[in-house]
């Protein structure tokens, strides 16, 4: 019964992200472009080199380890498992991904970031899970819903956005990207976890914080 369940779940994801790919990722004009590292032999397209149609063969088009829990033994609480254009070469130019979420029981987080590149549509399979987005300027309005299995919620392209579990056992999603690499950028990692670091005299303004709490925040992200 599980094993339906989750081809059943997988299945709907990709209905659904497909539905959404052409809107971002540019449309192929072949039926695939299977991704590989070898420029001798492949020809540039969307961030990847593509080997000759003719020599594509089914371990380009598969993945196999979504039916495993992700490690959630980390301060956020969460795991996510991708599966993009860097697992499946198949995917490149055909403007989808997936992947799965894993929440530990009492508030496992996967905290607020932002998909530069794709729409985002989750599915929640087990647990119960409070998730939410903000929309852009003038107004940030907060858009939340609390999600039990079977439940369906959509994160608009590049909106903060996040899923934090309220239930008292584990919880896991499953999630569609209209890209092939939605990319992912974690709001407080990227702020105050940045390489070299932002000056704190910038981030002090910014949110209106003393200059210790950023410097404090800061060596947070940097021990990471």
């Amino acid at each position: 019964m599980k094993g339906i369940r989750f081809i059943l779940v997988v299945s709907a994801l990709l209905a659904f992200a497909c539905s959404l790919a052409s809107a971002f990722d540019p449309s192929p004009l072949q039926d695939f472009c299977v991704a590989i590292n070898d420029t001798k032999h492949g020809v540039f397209v969307n961030g990847k080199f593509c080997k000759d149609p003719k020599l594509a063969v089914a371990d380009d088009f598969f993945y196999s380890g979504l039916n495993k829990p992700g490690n959630t033994s980390n301060p956020d609480g969460s795991k996510v498992t991708t599966v993009n254009v860097d697992q499946i070469p198949g995917l490149n130019t055909l403007g989808i991904s997936l992947v799965r979420i894993d929440y530990a029981p009492y508030g496992g987080l996967n905290p607020p970031h932002t998909h530069p590149r794709g729409t985002e549509i989750l599915v929640v399979v087990e647990g119960t899970l409070y998730v939410g987005f903000v929309t852009s300027n003038p107004d940030n309005s907060l858009i939340t819903k609390v999600l039990y299995p079977g439940d369906v919620f959509v994160f608009p392209i590049g909106l903060i956005h996040f899923q934090f579990n309220i239930g008292t056992t584990k919880a896991v999603a499953f999630a569609g990207l209209s890209s092939q690499n939605a990319g992912v950028i974690p709001i407080a990692k990227s702020v105050f976890g940045s390489t070299p670091p932002i000056n704190p005299d910038v981030l002090t303004k910014a949110f209106q914080l003393d200059k210790n709490v950023v410097t404090y925040l800061q060596s947070r992200f940097w021990s990471d």
